[in-house]
């Protein structure tokens, strides 16, 4: 539910580059985007094209050897010019981020309810008993089954959906703002992954989060976000409402997105799918990066980088068909 048009989160112009190869990569370019407290925006895309990179600059997760530029906000606060004591405040008591692999997010040498209970007495002046109390009441919220006995588990001792419900259950130890989720449920077989999208939805509304979700499945997309922002290479080349994403697509990746979903094949006997693979983000082409898979490119698209233009009152798309 949203409660309000001020920005939870907002990112300008945001460009992430990594400069630990041969050449330099420029894995996020020029990313602009605002969620609104209650809101749930979906970052949908492929492998490798800037989704969960513009998820971890919001927490400054980034090695040495990155240079991030461009301004990031989360609950006023400006995220480029925290402190790193500020920063320590800001992870998890504002900004809690669901990791896509549980098991290496966890410390293998500690239970996870000891994992839980140190990360409440990190932010908030309890005693033991109380953080202990907390996970508890955690696990039941997120529906663990013999939570106590639980709670006394190693990471390896619990299943991947456990192992889940967990890192959610740990997200939400000190009441944040803002979640971000980092393909949750990839690692997961079909029912499992549904219990958890309905998990974090339920979550959701219960506790007013702002969410950024990333995933490449846009079927995952529409059950859980009101609006789903499609990266390509870098940069956002579409963003909109969910049911006007599904209904009519503007940009041709996303229209290739919805082609590629079997339950979307509406009685063809193939699905279609989209030629060639991503660009090399250090050898860039000119222009359009998706031109050289585009069926509707033509010379300009070659030579010319669209902008992110409004298309009617609520979507964008970055296509010179659109410009």
């Amino acid at each position: 539910m949203i409660h309000s048009s001020e920005p939870m989160i907002d990112i300008e112009n945001l460009s992430v580059t990594f400069h630990r190869g041969r050449k330099p990569v420029k894995a996020v370019n020029g990313v602009s985007l605002s969620v609104r407290p209650g809101e749930v925006v979906a970052l949908l895309g492929e492998s490798g094209s800037g989704k969960s990179v513009t998820m971890r600059s919001l927490l400054r997760l980034h090695p040495n050897g990155t240079t991030v530029d461009g301004s990031m906000t989360v609950s006023g606060r400006d995220v480029m010019g925290l402190s790193n004591r500020d920063l320590g405040q800001l992870r998890g008591a504002v900004v809690s981020m669901v990791f896509q692999e549980p098991r290496l997010a966890l410390d293998p040498v500690y239970t996870v309810g000891r994992q839980i209970e140190e990360t409440i007495l990190r932010h908030e002046k309890v005693s033991r008993a109380q953080a202990a109390a907390r996970a508890l009441a955690l696990f039941q919220k997120v529906r663990i089954p013999s939570p106590e006995r639980r709670l006394q588990n190693y990471p390896h001792e619990m299943s991947g959906g456990m192992l889940q419900r967990a890192m959610i259950a740990m997200a939400l130890a000190c009441n944040p703002k803002v979640l971000l989720a980092d393909e949750p449920t990839t690692a997961l077989d079909a029912t499992v992954q549904i219990q958890i999208l309905l998990l974090i939805r339920e979550l959701q509304e219960e506790y007013g989060l702002s969410v950024i979700f990333v995933t490449h499945d846009i079927g995952v997309a529409a059950e859980v976000a009101d609006r789903i922002a499609v990266m390509y290479a870098g940069r956002i080349v579409e963003e909109g409402k969910v049911g006007d994403i599904i209904r009519d697509p503007k940009h041709p990746y996303t229209k290739g997105l919805l082609g590629a979903r079997v339950e979307l094949a509406h009685g063809r006997d193939r699905l279609i799918t989209i030629p060639g693979s991503p660009p090399d983000l250090a050898d860039m082409p000119p222009g359009c990066a998706f031109a050289p898979r585009c069926p509707q490119a033509e010379e300009i698209c070659r030579s010319h980088v669209p902008a992110l233009a409004a298309t009617g009152d609520t979507g964008k798309v970055a296509c010179v068909r659109y410009a």
